[in-house]
């Protein structure tokens, strides 16, 4: 057997074994999300590239289900509109192409969350200091063994995995996503069948 194939194995273990440690600060995301949609509100995600794949499989886990049958929850990823993406790229900047959409959007009451490996993708750090800006609690999932990371500085929580390498900082992005999922999902199916069994 190659031996990179190994090592990477040992990585992506040592990443999830690192990202033990995110746990409270997952369960405080999740608190927070279920408050928003307790209240009514949305949540919004975005980033670039591999990224962008995890901003919309959040949201895609949220709108559909996850494990178990309950109402859609309202999610939107910024990443997927073409014409808007292209627009604001082409009229103002590509670092503004997730700030502006959110300027439009996001209100008190609702969640955005930026992905960002680096924690220094402008648009991503644009994106959240414009949620900031407009009242919604804010979230970064990026990686890293260093702080000061620019995105951070307009986040709520910040949710960074030890690591370096991209894919092992990406994978444990999923694995967070989906543990976030689970949270949410057992939450909504719990309150959706308080609903259904509450007197008329």
């Amino acid at each position: 057997m190659d031996d990179a194939l190994t090592r990477h194995l040992a990585d992506h273990l040592d990443a999830a074994e690192g990202t033990r440690a995110l746990l409270p600060a997952l369960d405080a995301v999740a608190s927070d999300l279920i408050d928003v949609y307790a209240g009514d509100g949305r949540l919004y995600t975005f980033g670039n590239g591999g990224s962008a794949a995890d901003a919309q499989h959040l949201a895609a886990e949220l709108i559909g289900r996850y494990l178990r049958q309950r109402r859609p929850l309202p999610a939107v990823s910024l990443t997927t509109d073409p014409s808007v993406m292209s627009c604001i790229a082409n009229d103002y900047a590509f670092d503004d192409v997730f700030a502006r959409q959110v300027e439009a959007l996001a209100r008190p009451g609702d969640m955005v969350a930026g992905f960002t490996t680096s924690g220094r993708s402008p648009n991503v750090v644009r994106g959240l200091a414009a949620a900031r800006k407009a009242g919604a609690v804010t979230v970064l999932f990026c990686g890293g063994t260093r702080g000061g990371l620019p995105a951070a500085e307009h986040a709520d929580h910040t949710l960074l995995v030890p690591a370096t390498a991209t894919a092992r900082i990406q994978e444990m992005h999923l694995l967070l996503l989906h543990l976030l999922s689970e949270r949410v999902d057992a939450w909504a199916a719990e309150t959706e069948d308080d609903r259904l069994e509450a007197p008329v």
